[in-house]
């Protein structure tokens, strides 16, 4: 099976690479390693290579392929970033931070909802990542300073504006990429801190399940 799995791998990366999603070689390079299959739950295990978002439990989804590439391009990681993630979710995109940033960075990744975290915890595990890979249970809305500050802040919920807490502990040069609006419908944004001021792009409409917190969404 993880023959098939490898295929299907290469077959939706290159199909992304064709469609314009994917086109840095780090990032091209690390979904081409992360086992996604890894990352879903047994009863979705066939459908890892559907670029589409899957269920893993809680109301949450692992992120369509598509977006993860996008997303991951947009914050554009380099070997021995610090990245923060919030919203764990399954531990999929924070495996593919940590095969980007490699040895000598690290990711740190917050979740809201314990079952996940747990079931994060095991998808990293066995997949080999824990060695770069830091997930804590709390208010991800809030950041988490004590790893602050950060090259990179990735926020895979959406909120309904963004997050000072974030801002604050984006480093200087550093990128966040956040999709911002209502509940239904939001815009990807890319937000570079530069100097101490910021500058804002706005990608594109994407959905994205709620941001829950102190400057998310109430649950």
């Amino acid at each position: 099976m993880g023959g098939v799995f490898e295929e299907e791998r290469r077959r939706v990366v290159r199909s992304l690479v064709e469609e314009g999603y994917l086109s840095d070689e780090r990032v091209i390079s690390a979904m081409l390693r992360v086992p996604r299959e890894e990352f879903v739950p047994p009863e979705y295990r066939r459908l890892s290579y559907y670029d589409s978002p899957l269920p893993i439990g809680y109301g949450q989804t692992i992120s369509a392929l598509h977006m993860v590439a996008i997303m991951t391009e947009r914050l554009s990681p380099m070997p021995g970033h610090r990245v923060l993630e919030v919203g764990t979710g399954s531990g999929y995109q924070a495996a593919v931070l940590a095969e980007i940033v490699g040895p000598r960075g690290h990711v740190w990744t917050v979740e809201r909802i314990p079952g996940l975290a747990e079931f994060a915890l095991s998808n990293l595990s066995r997949a080999g990542y824990l060695n770069r890979v830091t997930i804590a249970v709390g208010d991800g809305s809030e950041g988490f300073p004590p790893a602050s500050p950060f090259d990179g802040i990735i926020v895979t919920a959406a909120a309904p504006d963004v997050p000072e807490p974030l801002l604050e502990q984006l480093g200087d040069g550093g990128r966040l990429v956040i999709p911002v609006g209502s509940r239904w419908v939001q815009v990807l944004r890319v937000i570079v801190k530069e100097g101490g001021k910021l500058r804002v792009e706005e990608v594109l409409p994407c959905v994205f399940v709620p941001l829950v917190g102190k400057y998310g969404f109430r649950a």
